[in-house]
């Protein structure tokens, strides 16, 4: 079994080929392709951490479509004094499915 823990946008995320992971919004290549960092893999029993062993392997996603997460409702309320404030925010995201680990 062969998957990988990858760096994409902050956080880390563990992926096998065929993985389909939302990510933030990401630009894609022309062929809609992207290239994730990896930060660990696993081959088998083989465990591979080393940075200059890692340059050498390449997570190949590609963009699924691009959508935007659930709605956040930011409030504040200052007692007594009048003051409310409300705001709301939706996350830019982009799904992508795991093409090639090697």
């Amino acid at each position: 079994m062969v998957y990988a823990v990858v760096r994409a946008g902050g956080r880390q995320e563990k992926v096998e080929v065929g993985t389909i992971v939302v990510l933030d919004r990401i630009k894609a290549d022309d062929n809609g392709n992207i290239q994730l960092a990896p930060v660990l893999l696993v081959d088998g029993d083989t465990v591979t951490h080393d940075a200059k062993a890692l340059a050498k392997v390449t997570v190949t996603a590609e963009v699924v479509g691009d959508l935007r997460g659930p709605k956040i409702v930011i409030q504040k309320f200052k007692n007594k004094t009048g003051y409310k404030k409300r705001q709301g925010h939706r996350q830019e995201l982009t799904r992508v499915k795991i093409t090639s680990i090697k």
